[in-house]
């Protein structure tokens, strides 16, 4: 059952950020996410601030050779835009493979990349740490589709698609409060549960991502998205792979290589890119590579298997941009 609390429908990003700055307020896009949680008691509102008619948050703009996309573009206008899809096609694919039809026409792309944890024992009736608790329940219990990078002390995924798309490709957030605004790139804007623990990005209260801005895409560029999930559609991730690779010939002169559904944040598979860069894209470089991609992972009793997923999940890929 969803709480009590006062609807606004502010007429403009700054009477959104006024009104969005006093305490109990929360932010309201697509609803898809902030719904469930308030339903599930993950938080508590006073104030749902609806940003639906701010129509300076929509829509799809070159600029400067690049893309600036809309906070409250939806991921069905991505996943169908023709630029985002012939320069773009790693956005493109992470935005088509989403949640649902009926979801991807809601749920906006700032929603997708602030959504908030999906595992159980945060979302359910557990006083978990990420919640005020003393213990992430996960450790001792049920953590098949727990993180095998980056956790410390709470090992939650980061359950978006298209952020780990939007950091292989070199995007920055814009965001905007009621005393400043600034541009943060999306490598910076996620954060682990070492620099704090109640939190996902570095969104400050009162803060709010009004657009997505891509950089060009450099001559001989290719990207793709992987994602394997126990179903073909609906299901989050159990490993996932943003592959932006710029090519001369066989050769690959610069990689970035970013994996959803393993860790806390969208992870920065660095020793790979390092195995990639300089080198031919052959069966050879394939299989060092994916090694390399699953250094340093620390699996949980019941999550060894993303290893061998994520090893295979980078092979396939590289070997389709071959």
């Amino acid at each position: 059952m969803l709480p009590n609390f006062s609807y606004e429908r502010p007429g403009s990003v700054d009477e959104a950020l006024e009104q969005s700055s006093s305490e109990g307020a929360v932010l309201h896009a697509g609803g898809t996410d902030l719904l469930g949680c308030l339903r599930d008691g993950v938080f508590s509102a006073e104030k749902v601030v609806s940003l639906s008619g701010l129509d300076d948050l929509r829509g799809i703009r070159s600029s400067g050779g690049g893309l600036r996309i809309g906070a409250l573009t939806t991921l069905t206008e991505i996943a169908t835009h023709d630029a985002i899809a012939e320069r773009y096609g790693a956005l493109s694919q992470a935005a088509a493979s989403a949640a649902s039809p009926q979801l991807r026409n809601q749920g906006t792309v700032g929603g997708n990349i602030c959504q908030r944890p999906r595992c159980w024992y945060f979302r359910g009736d557990f006083d978990c740490l990420r919640k005020g608790g003393d213990r992430c329940y996960a450790i001792a219990g049920e953590n098949q589709f727990h993180c095998i990078f980056g956790g410390s002390g709470c090992y939650i995924v980061h359950p978006s698609d298209t952020a780990p798309a939007l950091q292989a490709l070199g995007a920055s957030v814009r965001i905007a409060s009621r005393s400043r605004s600034r541009t943060v790139p999306m490598e910076e804007f996620f954060i682990l549960p070492s620099d704090d623990i109640s939190r996902e990005n570095v969104l400050e209260p009162g803060e709010l991502v009004t657009e997505i801005e891509l950089p060009r895409v450099a001559s001989g560029t290719r990207s793709v998205y992987r994602k394997v999930r126990d179903r073909g559609a609906w299901d989050f991730a159990l490993a996932g792979l943003a592959a932006v690779v710029r090519m001369s010939g066989d050769r690959v002169d610069e990689a970035s290589l970013v994996l959803s559904g393993v860790a806390p944040k969208p992870w920065r598979a660095a020793e790979a890119e390092a195995a990639l860069t300089g080198n031919r894209l052959d069966a050879a470089t394939i299989e060092q590579v994916a090694n390399a991609s699953v250094a340093g992972a620390q699996p949980m009793p019941h999550n060894g298997y993303k290893v061998d997923l994520v090893r295979g999940l980078v092979m396939e890929t590289l070997q389709s941009l071959a």
